[in-house]
């Protein structure tokens, strides 16, 4: 099974950056716009149209305002199994990093979905610069 975890820091104070990620249905307006440029709420998931057209239903397993961390999975056409986790951590300084990792199979997706998640991160750490 593939693993890829992806991370950066942001000096915006967690409970900001929490309440963007926490906000599961607005990926596209608060999160990652651009990359995501529409999100639905359905019952227990999420469907979420990226900007290169891909659409993906995730079921959303839980948001722990605890641990600050959001946990999905989705299956489909191009992935047998796919599991992320989306964590906002506090630093000693005040910033907050954030973490992004995800399991899949096949190993061969591994590539498309990692270039997926470098654009994701890009835009989420411009959004959340915003804030600060």
């Amino acid at each position: 099974m593939a693993s890829i975890r992806k991370e950066f820091v942001v000096q915006t104070p967690v409970d900001k950056v929490w309440d963007a990620l926490r906000d599961v249905g607005a990926l596209h307006t608060r999160l990652v716009p651009g990359f995501v440029i529409d999100t639905r709420l359905e019952p227990g998931a999420r469907v979420v149209t990226f900007a290169n057209g891909l659409v993906v239903r995730e079921q959303i397993v839980t948001v722990d305002d605890q641990q600050h961390r959001v946990v999905w999975s989705a299956t489909g056409e191009r992935l047998a199994h796919h599991n992320a986790v989306a964590q906002a951590i506090e630093e000693p300084d005040g910033s907050t990093r954030v973490v992004w990792t995800a399991d899949l199979l096949p190993d061969s997706a591994a590539r498309a979905v990692e270039q997926m998640m470098d654009q994701g991160m890009a835009a989420m750490q411009a959004a959340l610069d915003r804030l600060s």
